[in-house]
């Protein structure tokens, strides 16, 4: 059963009624007896099962860069662990000591204020 929406112009209630979608709509507020005009109101639906996802139809060219997408994640996987410690190196930086002797991996940090 359908959850309508309804205001009354009198005393400016806002309230939700459960109908049958055969049921004549509401004319006269419970509460004060004005006048309601039923509200329009987004309508609440769920999206179940398999269909309403961009990957789960996916176009020819979708699943061409799928398959090439695959095939290049399995000829970077296949690399030797030379190869692989020999492009890894860039990300493996030192960590730097600082002034004061600690280790960081981080910018330098400020240096503290002064104090008089």
């Amino acid at each position: 059963m359908p959850t309508y929406e309804y205001e009354c112009l009198k005393c400016r209630r806002v309230f939700e009624i459960r109908q049958r979608i055969s049921e004549a709509a509401l004319t006269v507020c419970d509460v004060c007896g004005g006048e309601v005009r039923r509200l329009l109101s987004a309508a609440p639906f769920i999206l179940k099962g398999a269909g309403w996802y961009v990957t789960d139809y996916p176009s020819e060219s979708r699943k061409q860069a799928l398959q090439s997408e695959k095939s290049s994640e399995k000829s970077t996987s296949e690399k030797s662990p030379s190869e692989k410690s020999s492009s890894d190196k860039s990300s493996d930086k030192p960590a730097s000591k600082g002034t004061d002797g600690t280790t960081s991996a981080s910018a330098p940090a400020a240096p503290s204020p002064k104090s008089d």
